[in-house]
């Protein structure tokens, strides 16, 4: 009860979200590519700049508090998702084996290229939150209930969400955008691909998509939808039952061989090094 009665965490959160809902999403068209700004990135960048120390604004105790709170808060995402789920088996299953094969090329893009490279560039067990899924919403949900959002893990998938926020959207949005001027993907492939789990990646990329093929617009968006819906529902059990066990494996066994973040002990087992 302790967090509930923080005021000033919840306050500060209060004012923040007022602000960005005032702000409101802004869009800025670079050629066939589209930025998009939402509320969450003013959110985080707000966030921020709250909690930089030297502004002495919010104590260390009550990031703490905050960090609590955003773990109970995932956990009502994640069971307001449960409840989506059984409604939406039946649009799913008509979305066909196209929009179900998606999964192996977040499972292939995320731990077969991201793990060896996070282990490259020096990090530890936080590879395995980084990059065992895109690290959205229900993926934060699966790492802080296996590990803790103060664990090593559960700082690599905030650190991945955190950049997923800030960039995300700016990213896809272009990159599907200038692949669609490219004209070398039929714009059903590209809406499908569109769906990575994230509401505002899937709108950047839809509205870029759209921008270039605007007779398949209706399209474009339904496949879009369908595909991000399918993400969401299949890969919170995809992720938990087959990409983090997975990726942790390949932790161990890559870690010895090209980790700079750990080192293996005589034992055999990788720990970290300080």
């Amino acid at each position: 009860m302790k967090v509930l009665q923080d005021w000033k965490i919840h306050l500060g959160a209060l004012i923040i979200v007022v602000i960005c809902e005032m702000i409101g999403t802004r869009k800025v068209q670079m050629g066939p590519g589209v930025l998009l700004f939402l509320p969450m990135l003013y959110a985080m960048i707000l966030g921020g700049i709250i909690s930089w120390p030297r502004l002495k604004l919010i104590s260390l105790k009550e990031m703490n508090v905050a960090t609590t709170v955003l773990t109970l808060t995932t956990f009502m995402l994640v069971a307001k998702l449960g409840v989506i789920i059984g409604p939406s088996l039946a649009k799913v299953a008509q979305s066909g084996l196209a929009l179900s094969m998606q999964e192996l090329g977040h499972f292939f893009g995320t731990v077969i290229l991201g793990l060896p490279l996070a282990l490259l560039l020096g990090l530890g067990r936080e590879s395995i939150g980084a990059t065992f899924s895109i690290d959205r919403e229900p993926n934060i949900a699966i790492i802080a209930e296996k590990y803790g959002l103060d664990s090593p893990e559960g700082r690599g998938v905030m650190s991945v969400y955190i950049c997923g926020t800030l960039f995300g959207a700016v990213w896809v949005g272009l990159l599907a955008g200038y692949l669609a001027a490219l004209n070398i993907f039929h714009p059903y492939a590209l809406a499908m691909g569109a769906g990575v789990g994230s509401g505002s990646m899937m709108a950047a990329a839809s509205g870029a998509i759209k921008a270039v093929f605007p007779e398949y617009g209706t399209d474009i968006l339904m496949y879009a939808g369908a595909s991000n819906l399918l993400t969401t529902i299949i890969g919170i059990y995809f992720c938990l039952f087959v990409s983090l066990p997975i990726t942790e494996k390949l932790y161990n066994i890559l870690s010895p061989i090209i980790g700079r973040g750990a080192r293996k002990t005589e034992g055999g087992n990788v720990n970290e090094v300080d």
